[in-house]
């Protein structure tokens, strides 16, 4: 445990959560009056407070509360500053990138975010390397040169026209030295960051609760004094809140008849509910582990993928809110093709009999699927109990399903415990870049080598040349096709996102960031803004 002291300012960040007010409670605003609060809702709860220390939905979290150099305010638009003052390539190959940082940037333990700071929050991040952490995102960094007060170089590997993105994710926070011990994850509570909101209190798997930061200087306007996000196992229980008027807004977690029920009571004056509809990057898909004997050989995997019917899975769970998905990258990324479908074509059980005949299979398949039963909602259940009925259903296979825990699930695919688990990803940043490279390579996101050197070694390397992201589609679309022909991944639907708000709910459109994840300083009450 890392024993420096804190000021009184970090101890008051760590006040157990009950000792806090409630969200409602009337407390200083900015115009004087009752504080403007919100409260919302979502089923991804965090697994871990250290941005070292997490690559998954804690990333809701850290948006909010840590900060980064640069910020994509747009989807489309390019990495602005945040905590930066202005970055930019120095050469002309992608390799040496150059930022310099705000005056007066401070952390919620009034320490100064200093340049220094910003080279020890990266050099962390990589000398930790958590199995669970984001450290390969900072693959192509060789060293950060630090000039001055205010001034950083980042010197890259090789060219990375990608690395302005990779310092606008979490996996760039910037964490203050005095309170992060530099070899090893923190294990003291709470959290101490530059971002538009210090962590007032937390419960694990509960809630947590965000009170607007005085001192925080950057990108982001922030529209309400506090935020408290409270974490449900069920959602059935989180809508029931949000009609009952307990929370505000639900992002994450709702279910296609909860969503229908709002959709058909949303002239009800009683619920007071709206919905907000937008187009999502998330994606869900089944990951192989080719050291498991079941998976072990193509032949299985790929009469899988000719059994899989998802235009029947994403109308039997989801209805209209996904949609078949056939690459690991989704539509309306750049660089996206339709490989599966155009590998394997429509769900056809005879050719998948027929592949597991000519690699001598002629027994059924015994196959367990393995999901997070408390993480994407209460339709992951019944999105894998599709998954077995069709499988089971082309009989060729016996399929059982089990679920876990987040925390027994994770513990698991990084060991390498299970054959087939199921999987969802929201970009890290909106390039095609980031739906392939997290998954590829020895050591990966899902725990499970990947080994292509085609893709590794050539292509992704090849696509960061080129600064003009269009020009990157042809490589890009090669290592789509690769995928495909491996069927380590299996792409299974890519998401839309439903919001449901109360109806004094303000700044839903602007929430979400490029890579779904949701900005509570764009919330407000309509009457407190």
């Amino acid at each position: 445990m890392f024993d420096r002291s804190v000021s009184a300012r970090l101890v008051a960040a760590l006040l157990p959560l009950a000792a806090l007010a409630p969200a409602c409670s009337a407390l200083p605003g900015k115009s004087g009056g009752a504080e403007r609060s919100l409260v919302v809702g979502t089923t991804s709860a965090p697994s871990a407070l250290d941005p070292a220390a997490a690559w998954d939905g804690s990333w809701e979290l850290f948006r909010n509360i840590y900060q980064t150099l640069l910020t994509v305010p747009n989807p489309g638009s390019p990495p602005k500053p945040d905590a930066a003052e202005r970055c930019r390539f120095t050469d002309g190959d992608s390799r040496v990138y150059r930022c310099r940082l705000r005056e007066g940037l401070t952390f919620t333990s009034g320490n100064a975010v200093t340049a220094r700071a910003v080279k020890y929050a990266l050099d962390r991040t990589v000398a930790i390397d958590s199995k669970a952490g984001p450290a390969s995102l900072l693959a192509s960094l060789d060293r950060v040169e630090v000039q001055g007060e205010r001034t950083l170089v980042f010197h890259l590997k090789e060219p990375d026209a990608t690395f302005p993105y990779v310092l606008t994710t979490p996996a760039a926070s910037l964490v203050d030295p005095a309170a992060y011990p530099g070899t090893r994850v923190r294990s003291q509570p709470g959290a101490v960051g530059s971002g538009p909101y210090r962590l007032a209190g937390y419960a694990h798997g509960e809630r947590a609760r965000l009170v607007r930061n005085p001192d925080y200087r950057g990108a982001a306007e922030i529209k309400n004094d506090s935020v408290t996000i409270r974490y449900f196992s069920r959602s059935s229980r989180m809508a029931a809140a949000l009609r009952n008027g307990r929370i505000d807004l639900v992002y994450r977690g709702l279910t296609q008849p909860q969503i229908t029920a709002f959709q058909a009571a949303r002239s009800e004056s009683e619920h007071g509910v709206e919905l907000h509809e937008m187009t999502g990057s998330e994606i869900h898909y089944l990951v192989f582990n080719p050291r498991d004997r079941a998976v072990r050989d193509p032949a299985v995997r790929e009469a899988v993928a000719r059994v899989i019917d998802r235009k029947a899975l994403v109308r039997r769970v989801y209805a209209g809110t996904a949609e078949p998905l056939y690459s690991m990258v989704p539509t309306g990324i750049a660089g996206h093709t339709n490989a599966f479908y155009n590998k394997y074509g429509e769900p056809d059980p005879d050719r998948a009999r027929a592949v597991l005949a000519r690699a001598g299979i002629r027994q059924k398949v015994k196959l367990t699927l393995w999901y997070a039963d408390d993480r994407y909602g209460e339709a992951a259940a019944r999105e894998f109990a599709e998954i077995r009925r069709q499988l089971n259903a082309s009989g060729l296979f016996d399929t059982t399903v089990r679920g876990r825990d987040w925390s027994t699930f994770q513990a698991g695919f990084l060991r390498g415990a299970y054959p087939v688990f199921g999987r969802g990803w929201s970009a890290d940043f909106p390039d095609a870049d980031n739906y392939l490279t997290p998954f590829v390579g020895a050591q990966n996101a899902m725990g499970t080598p990947y080994v292509n050197r085609e893709i590794t070694e050539r292509l992704l390397p090849r696509s960061r040349e080129m600064s003009d992201r269009a020009r990157a589609g042809r490589p890009l679309a090669r290592a789509q096709r690769l995928i495909a022909d491996d069927v380590r991944l299996l792409p299974l639907w890519q998401g839309k996102i439903q919001i449901a708000a109360r109806k004094d709910v303000a700044g839903v459109e602007w929430a979400l960031d490029p890579s779904s994840i949701m900005r509570m300083w764009q919330l407000h009450k309509k009457t407190s803004w």
